[in-house]
């Protein structure tokens, strides 16, 4: 491996982890001005999106370079590949994240109503399988990885019962339809951040372990890759 071939993976690397603690800050704030009503916090978050943007085809422009030019194999070629997958499934939860963000600005412009639930454990649950991804990745650890693909079911749990209760305020409060059906948003899209960080951690076991995590049941993610 030539010198410059390595300096090409490290940046690559670094790029994908600075999209990542990007796009776990845009999701904090994102529940911040939705909690507090921040119209201008959540104006930020949405023009955020365009760098998020930008820099995923940046990274995947990276990535094709790295191949045409240096040819890659084995777990260079690992790399290459999980790079291209996370990438787009990070670039997927800046969406959602810009998506939650329009819910806090919309409700921040129209009159306050009692929230019928605390967006706060899942948000937080959220934020931790995120932050327990990115420390995955780093540390090229597997059972980090795996600890965030379990914590997946709990968010899952979660957003069901938050659905549970918005519904059943929908039915009490009929005048406030408009909006609660924001707040039903906001788990969904809560729970499909944590399915593509899921995804993430799946791409961790599979470039430290060199085995498709992917579609296995709980269990299955079990140890390491020896067969």
């Amino acid at each position: 491996m030539t010198v410059h071939f390595q300096r090409e993976l490290t940046g690559l690397r670094a790029r994908l982890l600075s999209q990542a603690a990007i796009i776990e800050e845009g999701i904090a704030q994102a529940i911040r001005a939705l909690k507090t009503r921040d119209l201008a916090l959540a104006e930020a978050v949405i023009a955020g999106d365009d760098q998020i943007d930008q820099r995923e085809i940046e990274i995947e422009e990276e990535c094709l370079k790295i191949l045409a030019l240096h040819q890659p194999v084995a777990t260079d070629l690992r790399f290459i590949v999980a790079v291209l997958k996370m990438n787009n499934d990070l670039e997927r939860m800046g969406d959602l994240t810009t998506s939650i963000a329009k819910r806090a600005r919309w409700l921040a412009r129209h009159d306050p109503i009692p929230w019928p639930y605390d967006v706060g454990p899942i948000a937080d649950n959220v934020r931790a399988m995120v932050r327990g991804c990115l420390d995955a990745l780093i540390e090229g650890d597997a059972d980090k990885a795996r600890a965030v693909c379990s914590a997946d079911d709990q968010v899952d749990r979660m957003k069901r019962e938050l659905i549970k209760i918005v519904r059943a305020a929908m039915r009490e409060q009929p005048e406030n339809a408009n909006v609660l059906l924001r707040l039903l948003d906001v788990p969904r899209h809560l729970e499909r951040i944590a399915d593509l960080t899921t995804n993430i951690a799946e791409d961790v076991i599979y470039l430290v372990e060199g085995r498709i995590a992917r579609h296995m049941r709980p269990e299955e993610h079990g140890e390491g890759g020896e067969d």
